[in-house]
């Protein structure tokens, strides 16, 4: 068994750009005193969440925000919202915080040009993504609610390749899932124009990610279990390193897991355990650097 360990943190782990904004934006305005309330929960991580809520930031869904009115202000998330929302945030005369991040609010104006291209032929608007998840509700909403959601590749066949097709994805997808998909659709039908809309900060994030889950002997994992994003780069972790191990707090790491790292680490008894440490583009650093810190009273065993 090894008797010396490394930890790292992977560099490449954290919140990204978009929901680093919205919580800045957040953040600066509750630090004004001010009351505001979130439509929707801005990170799919209750740590986050509830060090905001101690901030003062309350989250509301649709019926929550008929009951405000002007002088209110209610933050828009980084994944955006259909224009549906902001008909009825102007109805209740509330101000807003914009926060839909850049990358997404590009989606949502390129997937409508191409409903209003493609509508008026009998074409269709095909959006690879996780069905009910509040970025593609904001998407599906740039077409009245008539696009096409893909989930897997399996539900293909719901596709009509008999007239013109516009295929976008969710920023946050799978790539190499996406691809998969985009290469079925070619050999259906040669009348598809595929738009390449996974944020290029995720779709970097799988290549490096895939590395360092490889270049450690256990992978800790930290992000919230509602985190779509998670899911994925776990799954990702785990196909690189079957020493990957779901964490959602500094608490739930069990020693066990890395006794049985050490137990099976190559290099001899003598080689550090090598642990890493990442998480969802939803998990924020401080709960990475949480999770570091509780590691030495976990690994006692092994001095």
């Amino acid at each position: 068994m090894a008797s010396r360990f490394s930890c790292e943190i992977d560099p490449d782990s954290g919140f990204c750009h978009g929901v680093v904004r919205a919580v800045n934006k957040a953040e600066e305005f509750l630090a004004g005193g001010g009351r505001l309330f979130s439509l929707g929960a801005m990170v799919h991580n209750t740590a986050e969440i509830d060090r905001l809520a101690r901030q003062g930031l309350s989250i509301i869904d649709l019926d929550g925000l008929a009951l405000l009115g002007p002088g209110d202000t209610v933050l828009i998330r980084a994944h955006g919202e259909p224009p549906a929302t902001y008909a009825a945030a102007q109805a209740c005369g509330v101000q807003l915080i914009d926060c839909t991040c850049p990358v997404v609010l590009k989606l949502q104006r390129d997937i409508a040009a191409a409903w209003r291209s493609v509508s008026v032929s009998g074409g269709s608007v095909v959006i690879f993504g996780k069905k009910g998840h509040a970025e593609v509700n904001g998407l599906v909403g740039q077409t009245g609610g008539r696009a096409i959601v893909i989930q897997t590749l399996s539900e293909i066949d719901t596709i009509d390749f008999s007239h013109h097709i516009e295929l976008f994805s969710q920023t946050t997808s799978d790539p190499g899932e996406y691809e998969a998909l985009k290469a079925a659709c070619l050999a259906r039908s040669a009348d598809i124009t595929i738009h390449d809309t996974i944020c290029r900060q995720v779709s970097r994030r799988h290549s490096k990610l895939a590395a360092f889950a490889a270049g450690h002997d256990v992978i800790l994992f930290v992000s919230g279990r509602e985190s779509s994003n998670g899911k994925v780069l776990f799954e990702l972790c785990r196909a690189h390193n079957p020493r990957t191990y779901w964490v959602d707090s500094p608490e739930s790491v069990q020693p066990e897991w890395l006794a049985e790292a050490a137990d099976g680490q190559n290099g001899g008894s003598d080689a550090p355990l090598r642990i890493g440490i990442t998480g969802a583009t939803s998990t924020p650093r401080w709960q990475l650097e949480a999770v570091a810190d509780s590691i030495s009273g976990k690994v006692c065993f092994l001095v």
